[in-house]
């Protein structure tokens, strides 16, 4: 159980990261990969950050669920 978590804590980290990495920042983003950077900015944030943002949400609490998880074992030494 403990290897588990592990590997769903090593796979969600490396997912967090790319995540965060699409969110846009000052210059652009995902938005203005797909050339909807003036459109963006203009309209607030399109479906794409949105559904990105929750993606990345979801990917945070699975991250912590298996910190916990993985925390919880290593204590008890199951």
């Amino acid at each position: 159980m403990v290897l588990a978590l592990q590997i769903v804590l090593i796979v969600s980290s490396v997912l967090l990261v790319l995540l965060i990495l699409l969110h846009r920042g000052r210059g652009g983003g995902l938005s203005s990969l797909f050339g909807g950077g003036v459109q963006s900015s203009l309209s607030g944030s399109s479906v794409a950050e949105k559904n990105l943002d929750r993606l990345t949400l979801f990917t945070a609490a699975i991250w912590v669920v298996s910190i916990i998880g993985t925390g919880l074992l290593v204590k008890v030494g199951a």
